[in-house]
């Protein structure tokens, strides 16, 4: 099968399980949560970290219905969305943003690839690692405490810079620098056509009304 894109591993990250400050009926409340992340492989210190079955060796979720287990092992994003998040919560918060890998709650930091040119089934051959991809990441009220920012959910559905889940096929070492060859599968649903399935149920159920 022929090899229809390309791109980079630009970061490996985890993180632990923690409380989490949320705002909730305009009282704070405190939720258990794994979203902050820091990278421990990149291209300026590219180590070798273990690819198991259920995702990065030492990456723990707190609630496995929406991040963690076999479909939900690695979670990848597009570096190429960060400019945006940047400029946004500059502006949002009016301080000066600059987001390191990981922040947004991701496993893999990745480049060469978007939502719109992935498709639930295409294979990504990253290093010598096989992985699937799954689904489409849906944000919850989690993201928005993470970003700092109460918009940061709608934003996300609203932009489609969602990132994607990966089941992983083939386990092993990883290190940031490794190239990416996409192997497309079935391409009948792209991440981009989920998450616009997202955007209209979020808008019919008045989510943010």
């Amino acid at each position: 099968m022929t090899h229809a894109r390309s791109g980079k591993l630009l970061s490996i990250s985890i993180g632990k399980v923690g409380r989490l400050f949320t705002q909730n009926a305009n009282e704070p409340s405190k939720v258990m949560s794994a979203i902050h992340k820091q990278s421990i492989s990149n291209l300026d210190n590219p180590l070798s970290v273990e690819i198991t079955g259920l995702g990065v060796q030492g990456d723990e979720q707190a609630d496995l219905a929406v991040h963690g287990g076999i479909d939900m092992a690695i979670y990848a994003y597009p570096a190429e969305h960060y400019a945006f998040w940047n400029e946004l919560l500059t502006r949002e918060t009016k301080q000066p943003v600059n987001l390191a890998p990981g922040s947004l709650g991701e496993n893999f930091t990745i480049e060469g690839l978007l939502e719109t040119n992935v498709y639930v089934g295409d294979i990504l051959i990253i290093g010598d690692l096989e992985f699937t991809v799954v689904k489409l990441r849906e944000p919850c009220f989690k993201f928005n405490a993470k970003m700092g920012y109460k918009g940061a959910v709608k934003a996300m559905i609203q932009s489609g810079f969602c990132g994607w889940y990966l089941r992983v096929n083939r386990v092993g070492s990883l290190a940031a620098g490794a190239s990416i060859e996409l192997i497309p599968g079935s391409r009948q649903t792209s991440i981009a056509d989920q998450n616009a399935g997202l955007l209209k149920r979020s808008k019919q159920a008045d989510l943010w009304e």
